[in-house]
């Protein structure tokens, strides 16, 4: 069987069609007519260099680089674009941050700005804007977007990291809806692998989808990693409930889980191999694209399972545009992201994304593209379901630095695999996370 890798399906490779990254007449007009009115004129000469992650869905990217196109032919900035793949991406932020040199923007990922704050420019001006005319932010934005009362980053989208699932595969196995609580999401799992058919969720060091999935797991059983007085608190009864029952959920994995990173689940799942994972929608808008009709016809999407705590413990993939404070043209810097949010062009960005990406900004919520597919519509509203990682503590360096330390992954990849047991990997998590926080 062909081996299909995200990037292959979802042609990400590193230059886009040029046809299709040329702004429009309509969207160029646009432009020009907000950039005559926009309160951040350009410096004279003005030139940016943005750094974003490898995109996953091709049409998102060729909205994006039309926007951008859109922006230098209105405001006369040059704007170079370059891609880089998570994990990549992450360094080469906190080298810019730390020699205060490199890309102007960089579309970062989660809170990666609160690692470094005084290297980023404040934004407050434009997020107030923004905020003002599109309905407000949904919470989880300003939250990851500020500090100390200021806006250090502008939250440009969330990625909805959501259940991913063969609906024949579940059936046969017993459920003819997907389970909704964390016990009978175990039975189905069970049964999933009895009958040959295996689950498999990341457990490596992914940034996405590995993040994801164990903080519900930890969430869902009322664990977390401190207490709101930011004191760590990961190894306690409720951490080891939910570990007790991940050991349990690990024995259903598909061979090979304990390696994944993001983009592994997509692979196995495209060949067929594995019937339920966490992810975005990139899984079925690649069935889609590459005419895989068997898989895109039979998958769909659903919340994560409740567990004993009764209410949803969801994690999503937050992205936010982090303008450095080194940048020569802060006023350049500021217009571009501003423009990148209005609706002149973030209708078609969503639009693009075809739900893998969805809005910070209550006033795309009504977008059509949540309901011209049945199977986007869970993905609508992730920003409203999202905990922060530093639940239920402050958000800081400390909390930050765990994060960034997969300390939660690991947590839950050594009891999966039978590394550890429940209370080991609880304890050693617990030291990991007290070195974070000086104690």
């Amino acid at each position: 069987m062909q081996d299909f890798t995200r990037r292959e399906i979802l042609k990400t490779g590193a230059a886009a069609t040029l046809g299709a990254t040329v702004a429009s007449p309509a969207l160029l007009a646009a432009a020009r007519a907000w950039a005559a009115e926009s309160q951040w004129q350009p410096e004279s000469g003005a030139k940016l260099r943005v750094l974003r992650w490898k995109r996953f869905v091709q049409s998102e990217h060729e909205a994006f680089m039309a926007s951008v196109d859109a922006f230098t032919k209105a405001t006369g900035v040059a704007v170079r674009v370059d891609s880089e793949g998570f994990e990549d991406l992450r360094p080469k932020a906190a080298v810019a941050a730390n020699i205060g040199s490199g890309p102007d923007i960089i579309w970062g990922i989660h809170a990666d700005a609160h690692l470094y704050p005084n290297a980023m420019l404040d934004v407050s001006d434009v997020c107030d804007h923004l905020g003002g005319k599109y309905g407000g932010w949904y919470p989880i934005a300003e939250h990851y977007g500020k500090r100390e009362g200021k806006w250090i980053n502008v939250p440009i989208t969330i990625s909805g990291n959501l259940i991913n699932y063969r609906k024949s595969m579940v059936q046969k196995a017993g459920f003819e809806t997907f389970p909704d609580n964390t016990d009978d999401f175990l039975k189905l799992m069970q049964n999933l692998n009895k009958q040959g058919t295996p689950g498999g969720f990341a457990l490596g060091n992914a940034s996405g989808d590995g993040n994801c999935w164990t903080h519900w797991i930890l969430w869902s059983h009322g664990g977390k990693v401190v207490d709101e007085n930011d004191n760590v608190v990961i190894n306690s009864p409720e951490t080891v409930a939910g570990l007790e029952y991940v050991g349990e959920l690990g024995k259903t994995f598909i061979p090979g889980a304990a390696s994944w990173l993001d983009g592994h689940n997509n692979k196995a799942f495209l060949q067929g191999a594995c019937s339920v994972s966490n992810n975005g929608i990139s899984i079925y808008a690649a069935a889609v694209r590459e005419g895989m009709t068997e898989i895109a016809e039979d998958m769909d999407h659903a919340f994560y399972p409740v567990g004993p705590v009764g209410e949803p413990t969801e994690f999503h993939v937050a992205f936010p545009l982090m303008v450095y404070n080194h940048t020569n043209y802060p006023n350049a810097a500021k217009a571009l992201t501003a423009w990148l949010m209005e609706k002149e062009q973030y209708d078609a960005f969503l639009q693009g994304s075809v739900g893998y990406l969805s809005h910070p900004l209550r006033a795309y919520k009504d977008h059509p593209v949540w309901t011209e597919d049945p199977k986007r519509l869970v993905f609508r509203d992730v920003a409203e379901r999202s905990r922060s990682f530093a639940h239920a503590g402050s958000l800081g360096y400390a909390a930050s630095s765990v994060f960034a330390d997969f300390v939660v992954v690991n947590m839950i990849a050594e009891v999966a695999t039978g590394a550890k047991t429940p209370k080991e990997a609880a304890t050693d998590a617990q030291k990991r996370a007290e070195r974070y926080y000086n104690v």
